[in-house]
C-alpha cells in the first residue's frame, strides 16, 4: 500500500480533530515562536521550572524506583556541582556510556546544567567503532556505567593520554556508576555515587546563563555504512521539540504516562520523548531495553498513554502472536519514524492506537515533519521552508534547469528533500567540518541561498506534507530505472513465509547499475520455502526492473541499536558464496523460480555471459 497525496478534505478533517486540544497546541506554538538562539533558556532551566512548579509530581518510574521532579532535579544538581569541582565548565565535553536507567538521564541533565556537552556513546558499539566515538569528540571527562565497563576497558588503553591515575591527563579519571547489582569500583575509576554524596542539591548558577544556541549533547549517527558521526543537538532544538512534539503533536497532559523504550543515546528518546514529557509535566516510564514480548505488558502495568517508536519496532510488535488482550491498554498516541505503509493500517486496527504520529527528522536536520493531523501514511506537515527537487539517482546529483537552479517536483512525485537554512531553522550539523560541507547546498533557487541536503527521497504529498520513500544511498538504478529499497521490502515482507527482508543493490560484472538483492529471514524451514511462489509474488507485485534478482537467507538481520538495518557488509559480500556462509539464490529471466547459486552459475554471472 503506497502513500497517497494529501487532499484538502484530509486536512479539514484532521484540523477538526485537533480542536479539543487547541489550548495545548497554542502553548506549543508559543514555545516555537519564542525560541531564539540568543535567548537564555535551556533543557536545565525548563526542568528546574517544572521542579519548582510541581515538585512532588512523579517524573520518572524505572522498575521499582520512582523520582519526583524535585528529587530528580536535586540529584542532577549534586552531579553538576561535583563535575564543576572537577573543572567541567561551559563548552567542555563529557562522554556518557550507560544503558537506559535513571543515572543516565541524571548525568545528562547535570552536564547540560553547566553549559557543558553530553556526548552520548552508543552502548552497542565495540572495538574500533567505540574507540572512534570516544576520540572524535575529545571528551574532558568520561562517565561509564557498570554494564559498559568491559567494552570501555577493551579500548581504554588506546585512548590518547588515557589517565589511569592522574586527573590532570586529557580525560581525567573515568567515573564509574554502579548498576542494580553493584560490584566494587574498579581500579583507576572514581565512584560517582560516593563522590556526589556531600554535594549541594541547589540549582547551579551556571544554568541561568546558558543560551539556546549552545550545544546540549552529541548524538551519533547509526554508522550503518561507515564510522558514526557526532551530530550537534542544541538547547534550541530541545526546547523546540518540547513545543512542536510534546504539546502541539503528542498533545500531552500532565496526567499522561510516557513510555521510553528507545535507547537514550538516540534523538527520539533524549529529545522527542524527554522534551515532550518535561513540557507537559508528565511522567516518564523508562525501560532498560525494548522488548516486543513485554511491550504491552509494561503499558498495562504502568498505565502508559503515550510512547515513541523508531525503525522496525512496530513490525516487531506486529510479528508477535495475536492475543485477546491486544487492545487492552490505555495507549492513545504513538509517535516516531519508520512505520512502513505496508503495515500502517494493520497495526492501527490490531492494537487500536487512536493516533499514530509519524514524524520525519534527523539529529543533524534543521527541520522536522510531524503528523499532527493524524492522517494515514504520511510523515506529516512542516511549516518551515523546504522543497522536494528532481534528482538523478545514476549521477547522484540534483537535476538542474537551464539557468543552473534546482527544479521542484510536482505533487505526488518523488525527489530529494532539501530544507532552507535560515535564522529560524539554523543548521547545527556535525562536529566534523568536512561532513558539514557535504550537507549544505548553495545557490539552489537563487544566488546566495542555502539549503540542507537531507540525503532522503520523499514523496511530495501537498499541503506541506511528505512521505518518506528511501535513503539516497539505498535507492539504486537497474535497467535504467530507480529502485526504492523500501518499496521492494514492503512487497517481500507481504509474502507469508517471510518475517523480515532487507533489500539493496549489488554489482554484476559487465552490466550497468545494480541488480536487486533481498536478504530475507524466514518464518519456516529453508526446505519449506517455496521459491516459485515467492518469484510469482514479487513478479506480480513489482515492475520487472524492481524484482530482486538475488535472495540471501539469513537466520536474523543485523540491526543497529535503533533497529536500522546494516546494509554495508551485505552490499560488499553480494552474491558470492565464498564471502557469506548463507544460502544464496538467483532468479533468471526465463525461469519460474529462484534457484541456488552453484559454482557454474556464479562463474557465468561473473563472466557476464548470462542474458539478464
Amino acid at each position: 500500500m503506497n502513500p497517497k497525496p494529501v487532499t484538502g478534505l484530509n486536512v479539514l478533517k484532521g484540523t477538526m480533530g485537533i480542536l479539543p486540544d487547541i489550548g495545548r497546541i497554542l502553548k506549543g506554538i508559543y514555545y516555537l515562536a519564542t525560541a531564539k538562539a540568543e535567548k537564555q533558556r535551556s533543557l536545565g532551566t525548563m526542568f528546574e521550572k517544572r521542579a519548582k512548579q510541581i515538585p512532588n509530581k512523579c517524573f520518572l518510574r524505572y522498575r521499582q524506583r520512582q523520582y519526583t521532579y524535585a528529587e530528580f532535579n536535586a540529584w542532577a544538581n549534586q552531579i553538576s556541582h561535583y563535575l564543576s569541582s572537577q573543572d567541567v565548565k561551559s563548552g567542555d565535553i563529557v562522554a556518557i556510556m550507560m544503558e537506559n536507567r535513571p543515572e543516565t538521564l541524571a548525568c545528562v541533565l547535570a552536564v547540560t546544567k553547566l553549559g557543558a556537552i553530553a556526548s552520548m556513546i552508543n552502548t552497542t558499539q565495540r572495538d574500533e567503532v567505540l574507540l572512534h566515538s570516544f576520540t572524535v569528540v575529545k571528551p574532558k571527562r568520561i562517565i561509564i556505567g557498570q554494564e559498559c565497563y568491559d567494552a570501555f576497558q577493551s579500548i581504554r588503553g588506546q585512548l590518547p593520554h588515557d589517565a589511569h591515575s592522574s586527573p590532570d591527563e586529557t580525560y581525567g579519571m573515568p567515573m564509574f556508576v554502579a548498576d542494580d547489582e553493584p560490584i566494587p569500583t574498579p581500579t583507576n575509576f572514581l565512584d560517582l555515587n560516593t563522590a556526589i554524596a556531600q554535594e549541594s542539591k541547589q540549582n547551579p548558577i551556571s544554568t541561568q546563563h546558558i543560551k539556546m544556541k549552545q550545544p546540549a549533547y552529541y548524538i551519533f549517527t547509526s554508522g550503518t555504512t561507515g564510522l558514526p558521526k557526532a551530530s550537534i543537538l542544541t538547547h534550541f532544538r530541545w526546547v523546540k521539540a518540547m513545543g512542536a512534539f510534546g504539546l502541539s503533536a503528542f498533545r500531552l497532559k500532565d496526567n499522561d504516562v510516557f513510555y521510553v523504550c528507545l535507547p537514550l543515546y538516540h534523538n527520539n528518546a533524549l529529545t522527542v520523548s524527554w522534551a515532550s514529557i518535561v513540557g507537559a509535566g508528565a511522567t516518564m516510564v523508562l525501560a532498560r531495553k525494548f522488548s516486543a514480548s513485554r511491550f504491552w505488558e509494561d503499558c498495562r502495568e504502568y498505565g502508559v498513554t503515550a510512547c515513541c517508536y523508531i525503525g522496525e519496532l512496530c513490525r516487531y510488535l506486529l510479528n508477535q502472536p495475536p492475543k485477546e488482550n491486544d487492545r487492552d491498554h490505555n495507549l492513545r498516541v504513538m509517535g516516531g519514524n519508520g512505520l512502513r505503509p505496508d503495515i500502517w493500517m494493520e497495526f492501527r486496527q490490531r492494537f487500536g492506537v487512536e493516533h499514530i504520529m509519524e514524524l520525519y527528522g534527523a539529529s543533524e536536520c534543521n527541520i522536522a515533519f510531524v503528523n499532527a493531523l493524524n492522517l494515514d501514511m504520511t510523515a506529516g506537515y512542516c511549516p518551515m521552508s523546504f522543497e522536494v527537487v528532481k534528482y538523478d539517482i545514476e549521477r547522484d546529483e540534483p537535476i538542474l534547469s537551464e539557468k543552473g537552479f534546482m527544479i521542484p517536483v510536482e505533487k505526488g512525485e518523488t525527489g530529494l528533500l532539501i530544507a532552507e537554512v535560515t535564522q529560524r531553522s539554523p543548521y547545527e550539523g556535525y562536529t566534523n567540518p568536512d561532513a558539514n560541507r557535504s550537507k549544505i547546498l548553495r545557490d539552489v533557487f537563487k544566488k546566495g541561498d542555502e539549503y540542507f541536503h537531507s540525503g532522503d527521497l520523499v514523496q511530495k504529498q501537498g499541503y506541506k506534507h511528505v512521505a518518506f520513500v528511501d535513503r539516497l544511498g539505498d535507492t539504486f538504478r537497474w535497467k535504467g530505472e530507480n529502485v526504492a529499497t523500501t518499496e521492494v521490502e514492503e512487497v517481500t515482507n507481504q509474502f507469508s513465509q517471510i518475517t523480515h527482508s532487507v533489500v539493496y543493490g549489488v554489482q554484476i560484472p559487465k552490466t550497468d547499475g545494480r541488480a536487486g538483492m533481498a536478504a530475507i529471514t524466514l518464518n519456516t524451514e529453508l526446505n519449506q520455502f517455496d521459491t516459485e511462489k515467492f518469484a510469482t509474488h514479487v513478479r506480480n507485485k513489482l515492475p520487472s526492473y524492481a524484482v530482486p534478482m538475488f535472495i540471501r537467507i539469513r537466520p536474523e538481520q543485523d540491526v543497529t541499536g535503533t533497529f536500522k538495518y546494516k546494509k554495508g557488509a551485505l552490499k560488499q559480500e553480494g552474491f558470492d558464496p565464498s564471502l557469506c556462509n548463507e544460502p544464496l539464490f538467483v532468479l533468471l529471466p526465463n525461469e519460474r523460480a529462484y534457484r541456488p547459486i552453484d559454482k557454474d552459475t556464479l562463474e557465468l554471472l561473473k563472466e557476464g555471459t548470462l542474458a539478464i
